[in-house]
């Protein structure tokens, strides 16, 4: 499964890509304006981060077809041909799916609330699908067993599409949909943390420095023994 970063803040990004093993960065129009500056530039420093490898997803905001292909070809030439274009799984959307998929322009199918918006998406060649789990949970359905029926729906029909679930509120979230075996997901650094952030975990490491020091001596490691 792939693990992205949610986020368009440089230093949450660079931090993240420090300490954990993910594999590219996902922004929306709302998070790009959070950061208060021009979108291209802020893209192209993700970019320097995350290197040519790590897949890079921004996302088209025209309200029609034409003007989301337009888009499209000038965000992949702006920022690599590891860049996917986020379209919306709207009418208009899937229409510009299409004609994405005839130019060979990687795709997302985004703003996905029911299965059938993502199964269509799919079907229209989309690389990935975003299901976002915690505004459906907020609209009052199950986030995580509609992400479930589209990575069903979508294997049964053997397309070389998948899921890259979005929008968690928690570590709980993340971890059923890793354990169903989706694609990708794309979180948040603070869940990012949180997928590790344990008291327990903190007491036992020290615990075992506390113990190792009395063996040894204060400040001492297997280093410097």
């Amino acid at each position: 499964m792939k693990f992205c970063i949610d986020h368009a803040d440089l230093d949450a990004i660079r931090r993240i890509y420090e300490y954990y093993p993910v594999d590219g960065v996902s922004t929306n129009p709302s998070i790009l304006a959070k950061t208060g500056r021009d979108p291209y530039q802020v893209l192209k420093e993700i970019r320097e981060i995350i290197g040519e490898d790590g897949e890079l997803f921004v996302q088209a905001v025209s309200p029609e077809a034409e003007g989301m292909v337009r888009e499209a070809r000038r965000i992949v030439r702006e920022l690599g041909d590891r860049t996917l274009v986020k379209i919306p799984a709207t009418p208009e959307g899937f229409k510009a799916m299409k004609m994405l998929k005839k130019e060979g322009i990687r795709f997302i199918g985004t703003a996905i609330y029911t299965a059938m918006q993502g199964f269509l998406a799919a079907k229209c060649g989309a690389d990935y699908v975003a299901p976002y789990i915690n505004r459906i949970d907020n609209m009052g359905f199950d986030g995580v067993q509609v992400a479930k029926d589209i990575h069903d729906a979508i294997k049964a029909s053997n397309y070389d599409s998948g899921l890259l679930a979005a929008s968690f509120k928690n570590s709980q979230q993340v971890l059923e949909l890793t354990k169903y075996g989706v694609k990708a997901v794309t979180v948040a650094p603070d869940v990012i943390d949180g997928l590790v952030k344990n008291a327990a975990i903190d007491s036992a490491i020290d615990q075992f420095t506390k113990d190792f020091e009395g063996l040894v001596g204060p400040g001492k490691t297997m280093e410097s023994l």
